[in-house]
Parts: C-alpha cells; sequence; structure tokens
C-alpha cells in the first residue's frame, strides 16, 4: 500500500537504501514489541491500567518536543497538558474492583515504549522523511512490523503456545488498514510548522481517549462513572487550552 502510494515510481530494492530506513526498522520492531506488551499488560494488570499506562506515555514526546526542539512554553500550555493528562487518566480509569496484580514492570514498560515511539517518530520525521516519502516510509514501517509479529507467530506456533486462523489474519487487516493512515496523517501534521509536538500529541492521545471511551458507551454499553465524564470534560479543557496556547 506505501509502494503504490508513494510519489513517483519505487523499486523495493530501493527501500533498505532510504535515509529513514534504519528508523522505520526501529519503529517496526517497537510497534510489535510494546503491542505484546500492552496486550500482557492488560492480562496481567487489568485493561484500564494498560490504557492509562499507553496513553499518559504522551508525556514524553512532550517533554521531548520542549527541550530538544526549543518549543513553546507557556503557562496557558503546561496547565492544559496537566489538565490533560488528569482527563486520560479519569477517563480510563475504571469504577469496578479489579482483582489482577501483576506488579508494575509491564505498565512501567507499556508507559516508555509508547513515549519512545512518539518521540522516535517525530526525530525521523524531522531529520529523515521528505514529505513526498511520507507513504512510503509508513508503508515500509508497517511492512517491517508485519514481519516481526509473523517471526514471533511462527515462534508461538512452532512452540504450540498460541493458534493461528484465517480470523487473525481479517482482525491484522482491519487494526493495520487504519493504523497506517493514521501514521500518515499524523507524520503529515508533524511536518506542518504551525503545530508544535508537544501540543499535536497531546491533542492526539487525547483526543483517541475521548473518542475509545464515547465508543465503549454508545457501542459496548460501558458503564459510565462520574470520573469518567469528569475526565471527558477536562479532557476538552486540556485540548482547548493548549490549542489557545
Amino acid at each position: 500500500m506505501g509502494v503504490g502510494l508513494a510519489d513517483g515510481a519505487v523499486s523495493l530494492s530501493q527501500i533498505p537504501e532510504q535515509s529513514w530506513f534504519f528508523g522505520a526498522l526501529f519503529l517496526g520492531a517497537l510497534f510489535v514489541s510494546v503491542f505484546f506488551v500492552m496486550a500482557t499488560t492488560a492480562q496481567k494488570n487489568g485493561v484500564s491500567v494498560a490504557s492509562v499506562a499507553g496513553k499518559m506515555s504522551v508525556v514524553v514526546p512532550v517533554l521531548f518536543g520542549t527541550f530538544l526542539y526549543q518549543e513553546s512554553v507557556t503557562i496557558l500550555k503546561v496547565l492544559g497538558i496537566l489538565i490533560a493528562l488528569l482527563a486520560v487518566y479519569l477517563a480510563s480509569v475504571k469504577d469496578e474492583v479489579d482483582t489482577k496484580s501483576g506488579g508494575m514492570l509491564f505498565p512501567i514498560l507499556l508507559f516508555f515504549g509508547s513515549g519512545v515511539i512518539d518521540t522516535t517518530l517525530k526525530y525521523v520525521e524531522v531529520n529523515f522523511v521528505p514529505q513526498e516519502e511520507v507513504s512510503l516510509f509508513s508503508g515500509s514501517l508497517f511492512g517491517i512490523a508485519a514481519v516481526f509479529a509473523a517471526t514471533i507467530i511462527l515462534i508461538q506456533q512452532v512452540r504450540k503456545k498460541t493458534s493461528f486462523g484465517f480470523k487473525n489474519i481479517i482482525a491484522g487487516i482491519a487494526l493495520g488498514v487504519p493504523n497506517y493512515f493514521s501514521i500518515i496523517f499524523l507524520i503529515k501534521a508533524l511536518q506542518n510548522k504551525d503545530f508544535e509536538s508537544s501540543v499535536l500529541f497531546t491533542v492526539n492521545n487525547v483526543g483517541i481517549v475521548i473518542l475509545s471511551t464515547f465508543v465503549g458507551l454508545l457501542i459496548f454499553k460501558e458503564k459510565f462513572s462520574l470520573k469518567n465524564k469528569l475526565g471527558v470534560f477536562l479532557a476538552v479543557l486540556g485540548i482547548l487550552l493548549v490549542t489557545i496556547a
């Protein structure tokens, strides 16, 4: 898909020669690793903990953008980011008692892993990815991730630790296609000089939390607690403050 959407003719043999290839290689491996860490966190610590750990990681690229790229620091912006972080927690946390207690290792790994993905994406975009190669870069990234995932699944199949069927392929495509385009749009937004990465990542992550909260409420009939309602309200407020700043 990335080759098909790329500007001009591109040969697959030329991809390893691109300046962004090693960035795509690192991100592809990290994508798969963080995905498995997320699944393990949900199993050992609960879905709520996994959701909070993954979304709170926005603080990593925000700090990275602020200090490395000398992005603006204003009281309004800092206040908006802090409110957004609180909103992520409140919107994600569930009131149900979770008896799972898998320790803090996997939530911490998920927090830093998710943060490193966003941070590396920004770094590679700034230094190596031209605007005309965004589709090719994104396609290569997901292709590399698919190779890593297939290798892990094959090893698990040989060890008979998991089952794999046609439904897994369908689910992979259903998840992969929207994620592919989300990466393209995110990179293009990062390349827009009118947006600072600290603002963009905050709005992006908080927006995902708001959307997933409403999807859970409307489609999966999840319970919407007072904390969740307050979290959504603060999320909107945080986005407004960060955008205005």
